[in-house]
């Protein structure tokens, strides 16, 4: 099976939150269990990705990525929420909300 790309991941109709971080990031270790926490509340309904800036400089040039962890929820290919430092698990919650189904 072929991998599929970011921009393939992201084009999908269903809301796809992607998590920019780095392993050395202190914050992002923080991050981490919200989003695995949000993902598990969420299902189906979202798709959470992880994207290592240090692995991935492409994707973290062509969306800016300046400080990490920032997070950026995507619809149908768009950006239609963006947020550089940790995220709570609430905060997170609401922001998709309008974005389901």
């Amino acid at each position: 099976m072929m991998k599929e790309s970011f921009n393939d991941i992201i084009k999908g109709d269903k809301p796809v939150l992607v998590d920019f971080y780095a392993d050395w990031c202190g914050p992002c270790k923080m991050q981490a269990p919200i989003l695995k926490q949000f993902a598990d509340r969420m299902g189906d309904s979202v798709r959470v990705v992880k994207v290592d800036v240090d692995r991935s400089k492409s994707a973290s040039m062509t969306y800016r990525i300046q400080g990490v962890p920032t997070l950026i929820l995507f619809k149908q290919g768009k950006i239609v929420w963006r947020q550089s430092g940790v995220a709570q698990l609430a905060q997170l919650e609401k922001v998709v909300k309008p974005f389901l189904g």
